[in-house]
């Protein structure tokens, strides 16, 4: 593949199940260049690769660079993979099993690339570039169409032994609760996720609960419950969505606290989709939640609980700070 230097730009890939996204980023980590597709899984693994393989490239050229230029790359990929190997063993939002992701990135761009969890990656960006930034120990919770989460020990991602560490939104807060998407009931993503609000708002509805939520979903020409939609709702005092987002807010509250019970951490940021919306206020009921719940009560308040920062950048520089964690 040739010598490529250490402190040349790096590609950080942000793939989801939507769109596929790169950026150059320098050693600063600073972004220079970026190009976004979409995914369109339903196209097939190969196709998709080859999206992923002409994003990196446009966005090189972006940047006014050649792919000669770059370091090496490392994408953030859902579902569980092996980081080591660079297979990705399962993404059902893609219909993948046990995809050979880097080697095949690898031969088509002709450098090195590495794979991670597209959650941990988000942790880590806010860990070295955003929120976090000076922290050593902290946790990501992120919360969207499910609920992810990363860990970060001593400035590092924790990755655990089979390199499934930080599933946090399948911890077990409400046993014999609602089914969760895994199988197993009570899950905080079962309770607490974007999927979890939409079913108790429309569940609400069906019961005839008076709600705006219809209204805003027939003006929008939409069948889904988005996070900008439950934000409309909120701030105009819907009282079911009211109800719905203050018990979620209550069971992320137990999740944090939970978290902290048991790794200690300096700091836990939320983010995703549905705290991106909702904005700081809703952490609000959150922060009071958690430190009820903390068992070491002693300067409870100095373990910060705070909003991510590199909104939909988290990705791509936590892919790059990746990157260069596995070329170093």
């Amino acid at each position: 593949m040739g010598s490529k230097r250490l402190n040349n730009p790096v590609v950080g890939v942000d793939m989801g199940g939507t769109k596929i996204l790169a950026g150059v980023v320098t050693e600063e980590g600073n972004i220079i260049g970026m190009a976004k597709r979409a995914t369109k899984p339903a196209d097939g693994a190969d196709k998709v690769i080859e999206r992923i393989v002409r994003t990196v490239q446009d966005a090189v050229a972006n940047a006014k660079l050649k792919l000669d230029d770059i370091a090496g790359i490392a994408s953030g990929t859902p579902g569980p993979l092996d980081p080591d190997s660079g297979i990705v063993i399962s993404a059902p939002n893609l219909g993948w099993d046990n995809v050979p992701l880097a080697k095949l990135l690898s031969r088509a761009l002709d450098m090195p690339v590495f794979i991670e969890n597209d959650v941990n990656i988000g942790t880590l960006g806010e860990a070295a570039l955003g929120a976090g930034k000076g922290v050593k120990d902290l946790i990501g919770i992120f919360v969207g169409t499910g609920i992810g989460g990363g860990i970060i020990l001593d400035g590092m991602l924790w990755q655990g032994w089979r390199k499934t560490a930080g599933e946090v939104g399948h911890m077990i807060l409400l046993p014999e609760g609602p089914l969760c998407g895994c199988g197993r009931r009570g899950c905080a993503e079962s309770l607490a996720s974007r999927t979890a609000i939409e079913r108790d708002i429309l569940a609400g509805i069906a019961l005839g609960r008076e709600s705006l939520v219809p209204e805003i979903l027939k003006r929008e020409d939409k069948t889904r419950l988005t996070s900008g939609i439950l934000a409309e709702a909120l701030k105009k005092g819907d009282p079911l969505v009211g109800e719905v987002i203050g018990r979620t807010q209550y069971y992320l509250g137990l999740l944090v606290a939970s978290i902290v019970n048991f790794i200690d951490p300096e700091m836990v940021i939320l983010g995703g989709g549905v705290v991106e919306a909702l904005g700081d206020d809703f952490l609000v009921p959150i922060r009071r939640v958690a430190y009820q719940y903390f068992i070491n009560q002693r300067n409870a308040k100095d373990v910060k609980i705070v909003p991510a920062k590199l909104g939909d950048n988290a990705g791509v520089l936590g892919a790059a700070v990746y990157a260069r964690q596995r070329l170093a």
